[in-house]
C-alpha cells in the first residue's frame, strides 16, 4: 500500500488517520478529498478541495491504492435529514464508486456502530445503507470500522457530546454494554489502518471490541 486516499481529513477521525499516514513508512503518498482543507502541510500530502459530487473531477483525483473514507456530519451541521444523508451517504458512496473504477483495491470506512439499514434510527440506518452499497461495489477487500461515541479534540464544541462521553465511560463497568463504551478517535483510526494492511480479500467488520484490541496493539 503506497497510495493512501482519505475522505473527510478534516474531521475527528479523519485528522487521526491523516497523522498516522504520514508516519507510516508504508505510505509514500496521500491523496486527501474534501470539502474544505484540513490546514495540514506535509511533503506526502496533497489535498484537493472538491465537489464530491462531480464525478469527472474525482475520476482525476481518487487514485491510489486504498480509500480511507472518515467523511460525516451531525443532522445540527446539515440542517436536515436530507442534507446529512448526502454527506454521510451519496458523497463517499460516490467517491467510492469512482474510486474502484480506477482501480483502488482496499477500502476502509468509518461506520458506527448499530449501522443497520433496516434501523428505525436515522443515524444508525444511513450508517447501514452506506455500508451494504460499498460492499457491493468489487473492491477487493472492505474494512468496516464501528465505533461507539468517538473522543478526541474536535473543532468544535459539543458540550452535551462530552458529558455524554464522560457517562457512557461507566459501562465499561456494564456486562452487555462495554461495546458501547467511549473510544478515542485515534484508536479506531490506528486499527482501521492495521485492519485495510492486511491483504485478506472479503469484508471485515471491526466492532468495537476488535478496534480496542486491534488500535491498542498497533504502533
Amino acid at each position: 500500500m503506497t497510495v493512501a486516499i482519505l475522505l473527510g481529513a478534516s474531521g475527528l477521525v479523519g485528522s487521526e488517520l491523516l497523522s498516522l499516514l504520514t508516519l507510516d513508512a508504508d505510505i509514500e503518498r496521500i491523496v486527501s478529498l474534501g470539502r474544505r482543507p484540513s490546514g495540514v502541510v506535509h511533503a506526502k500530502l496533497t489535498e484537493h478541495t472538491v465537489d464530491l459530487a462531480d464525478t469527472s473531477a474525482l475520476e482525476k483525483l481518487a487514485r491510489g491504492d486504498v480509500l480511507l473514507s472518515a467523511l460525516g456530519t451531525t443532522l445540527r451541521k446539515a440542517g436536515s435529514k436530507e442534507a446529512q444523508h448526502q454527506v454521510d451517504v451519496a458523497y463517499p458512496l460516490n467517491v467510492a464508486k469512482v474510486a474502484v473504477a480506477q482501480g483502488v483495491k482496499g477500502y476502509g470506512l468509518v461506520s458506527s456502530v448499530g449501522a443497520d439499514p433496516a434501523s428505525s434510527m436515522f443515524y444508525s440506518r444511513i450508517k447501514g445503507e452506506l455500508e451494504r452499497e460499498v460492499q457491493a461495489l468489487g473492491f477487493e477487500r472492505v474494512r468496516i470500522a464501528r465505533p461507539s461515541i468517538l473522543l478526541g479534540e474536535r473543532g468544535e464544541s459539543r458540550p452535551m457530546e462530552a458529558i455524554g462521553a464522560s457517562a457512557a465511560g461507566l459501562l465499561r463497568f456494564v456486562p452487555g454494554l462495554r461495546k458501547y463504551r467511549p473510544i478515542h478517535a485515534r484508536v479506531v483510526a490506528r486499527a482501521l489502518i492495521a485492519a485495510v494492511k492486511d491483504p485478506l480479500r472479503g469484508v471485515q467488520v471491526l466492532e468495537p471490541e476488535t478496534l480496542f484490541a486491534l488500535g491498542d496493539a498497533s504502533p
